[in-house]
């Protein structure tokens, strides 16, 4: 009897729990899956590229094999001045975002739009570069390929950029470095957006992985930072050590993405300004020591990038 009893509270238990993730996981899912990219979403994908945590090209979240976000102001064909425009350059073996390899994630409509007039469907890996367009008809963003539209190539592109965006490497610094242990991308339906901006809509995640919402804020939201403050130099402090621009700053520092040289190719002695900056804490000097210019190919450039690119 007891035997028997003890199946049937088992059947019981998995029934309920089967029942609960069906009601929790599956039935939502396919009201998300129904939801159309947003062009924020469309802006993100290509940005960020396949994946912003572990992957096959980057196992060591080291920001490789990811695009590059070009801002142009004139045509990379004929050189003649143009509106400024966001492309993003897929250099050959950048892997292609999920939006692009499964076109369902982008949604009905947005998918037609990007199938006839973005002819998204001759996009290779090879060498593409995209553009986020808005169709005049309908208001509904989609996907141009701006290598079979336009004949632009990633060489022609990154030749006549006016400067390069590595955001979609800084995502992957944000998320290797435990940003969002702290930091949410998520500003909630209250007073948040009074300080942090509107929160996010649902159809702006499609295609993204991961979507860093983090889980406990310890610090503020940074979903709109880029707006709020877009002084690339406070980042710099701020990166370096935190204490240089808020005293009673919790965030460790990032000195070390600096990487062994500056700019101008000096080395990089964090001892030597350890020194300086205590002197100044101590009151022996009235300023801190100067943080380092990073050079161009430093992790800290591509995480600055992906922290002002959020507006």
């Amino acid at each position: 009897m007891a035997f028997r009893e003890y199946k049937i509270g088992c059947w019981m238990f998995g029934i309920s729990l089967s029942a609960s993730m069906f009601v929790t996981i599956f039935l939502p899912g396919l009201d998300i899956s129904s939801v159309s990219s947003t062009e924020l979403a469309l802006e993100k994908q290509l940005t960020y590229g396949r994946e912003s945590a572990f992957s096959y090209e980057d196992p060591f979240l080291q920001g490789k094999g990811k695009p590059i976000k070009v801002v142009l102001t004139k045509d990379p064909m004929n050189g003649s001045a143009m509106d400024e425009t966001n492309a993003y350059v897929f250099e050959a073996g950048t892997p292609f975002p999920a939006g692009l390899n499964h076109t369902n994630i982008l949604g009905e409509d947005v998918k037609a739009l990007s199938e006839s007039k973005g002819r998204i469907a001759e996009a290779d890996e090879n060498g593409t570069v995209f553009l986020v367009k808005i169709d005049d008809a309908s208001d509904t963003p989609y996907i141009e390929n701006a290598t079979a539209t336009r004949g632009w190539t990633p060489a022609k592109v990154l030749s006549a950029s006016d400067h390069t965006i590595m955001a979609g490497s800084g995502k992957t610094m944000f998320v290797r470095e435990g940003c969002w242990w702290c930091h949410t991308l998520l500003p909630e339906q209250t007073q948040d957006w009074q300080s942090f901006g509107r929160p996010p809509m649902l159809g702006d995640f499609n295609g993204e992985s991961p979507t860093t919402f983090g889980s406990d804020r310890k610090a503020p939201d940074l979903l709109h930072v880029g707006a709020r403050n877009s002084s690339r130099e406070w980042m710099m402090l701020h990166f370096f050590n935190p204490r240089l621009v808020q005293v009673h700053s919790i965030m460790p520092r990032y000195d070390y993405l600096w990487g062994d040289k500056d700019a101008q190719g000096n080395v990089i002695d964090l001892e030597a300004w350890d020194v300086g900056y205590q002197k100044y804490v101590s009151g022996e000097t009235p300023y801190p020591p100067e943080v380092p210019d990073y050079a161009d190919n430093t992790e800290i450039r591509y995480l600055i990038d992906f922290v002002l690119n959020l507006k």
